[in-house]
């Protein structure tokens, strides 16, 4: 009798493991989704002392150039990128990154860099070529915006770290550096994570130039110890796809290239004019705060080398308006402040328009040229435009923030913000200062 109590408990025991443990797998799969989907802060993975499965102990068909892909904290990286949670989030990735690869691959290529390095944007931004991370890194190659310089600008009409070709080519370069004055790879993407400066400090301290080393040491930062382990599982499994089931899409990425406009040219009506397709051009140049590039006759827009015949046709024409102006009569009281805030433009941009125009002499019934950045209602409609937007929620204001860069992210006209907040458009914002604004916010992924 009490073999058959202990047998059904023993049953009993082992039914609510299978339970527990299939529910354990069931989470592991919705946080991995999660933590991918909005990367955050990296835990500690939770280690299984089960055998590494076979298959992940065989070497890549492509020889690494970083070292550690034997390292135990790869190989665990490899196992959960491995799952199907895991594959099915890596597939939609490379969906992701169609437009770029091609071309980021061409430029490892053309500096003789690691092959790995094409897969950084996966670690980075999940190759969202838009992405924000919560701590205000941008773009493909997520950079800060003190860590810009030289390789990119951000202006009032650009963020250049939405420029995919310029982030990539600032992003390899700044490895390359980082490769130079530490000498080993692992750790120049360690100092592509944790910067160079905090990177050389430790080495200084510990005398150590070994990237493995330092991390069984904890002297990196924690996300820097999972850092390259999880670059190096990604590049394995990327590599290998059909050992890992994943379909191998052999479908052509587009060509780019790069043609300098000379001047203002509104997107919309550049497309229209040379029909290449809107959303292509925008997704294309996705820096641009508006749909129209900088005054400045060197900017370079991307696109397709398909359709760059079709949009030189229409730059060389001297017929076509391809940038949009408002002509406004001065009267009596207007100032380029009151204009500016009307329009939806700085006063700078008035300025730039007008070459010549005196900011405290303005007479009445001169005429200015006023960019078309908004579609502006006749002055009695003004007011009611501006209300239209109901601001429910609140956003609090972090470092580098202006009321322009967050108007932006809320599809909002800055004036409206302005003054759904009783400030001036140009007022400098303190860090933390709480202001009203939409309760729709935009998502990582959507274009201007």
């Amino acid at each position: 009798m009490l073999f058959i109590r202990n047998t059904k408990l023993l049953f009993k025991l082992c039914l609510i493991f299978v339970v527990f443990n299939a529910f354990a797998e069931e989470r592991e799969a919705e946080e991995f989704a999660f933590t991918f989907v909005e990367p955050t802060f990296p835990r500690p993975l939770r280690t299984s002392p089960s055998e590494i499965p076979s298959r992940l102990k065989e070497k890549s068909d492509f020889p690494f150039n970083i070292a550690g892909f034997d390292e135990p904290l790869t190989q665990e990286y490899i196992k959960r990128y491995s799952t199907k949670a895991g594959l099915k989030w890596l597939s939609d990735v490379m969906e992701n990154g169609k437009p770029y690869i091609a071309f980021i691959r061409q430029r490892i290529e053309e500096r003789n860099l690691p092959w790995e390095l094409l897969y950084v944007p996966v670690v980075e931004s999940g190759f969202i070529g838009a992405s924000r991370s919560k701590s205000g890194a941008t773009g493909l190659w997520q950079f800060m915006r003190n860590s810009v310089k030289p390789y990119m600008d951000i202006t009032e009409w650009v963020d250049e770290r939405l420029d995919f070709w310029k982030a990539t080519e600032g992003a390899l370069s700044k490895l390359a550096e980082n490769h130079r004055a530490l000498g080993d790879w692992a750790l120049a993407l360690s100092a592509y994570n944790m910067g160079l400066g905090g990177v050389n400090r430790v080495v200084k301290q510990t005398g150590v130039k070994d990237y493995w080393e330092l991390s069984r040491a904890k002297r990196l930062k924690t996300e820097t110890v999972h850092y390259v382990p999880k670059l190096l599982a990604v590049s394995y499994i990327l590599a290998n796809q059909r050992k890992f089931g994943l379909e191998v899409n052999w479908e052509r990425s587009p060509e780019w290239t790069r043609v300098n406009v000379g001047r203002s040219v509104d997107l919309r009506l550049l497309a229209n004019a040379s029909g290449v397709d809107l959303s292509k051009l925008q997704k294309a140049n996705q820096d641009l705060f508006y749909n129209i590039t900088p005054p400045d006759r060197n900017y370079l827009l991307k696109v397709h080398i398909s359709d760059a015949e079709r949009i030189n046709a229409v730059l060389e024409r001297t017929d076509v308006q391809l940038v949009k102006y408002y002509i406004h009569v001065i009267k009596s009281g207007d100032t380029l402040f009151a204009l500016a805030r009307r329009y939806g433009v700085s006063v700078e941009l008035i300025t730039q328009a007008n070459p010549g125009v005196k900011p405290t002499i303005l007479k009445i019934g001169e005429r200015l040229l006023i960019p078309a950045l908004k579609d502006v209602p006749p002055p009695n409609n003004e007011r009611t435009s501006l209300d239209t937007t109901r601001f429910t929620d609140e956003h609090v204001v972090e470092k580098g923030e202006t009321l322009w860069s967050i108007a932006s992210k809320y599809r909002i006209t800055p004036d409206a913000l302005a003054n759904a907040n009783d400030m001036n458009l140009n007022d400098t914002l303190s860090i933390g200062k709480v202001l009203k604004a939409p309760k729709q916010v935009k998502t990582a992924g959507e274009t201007r």
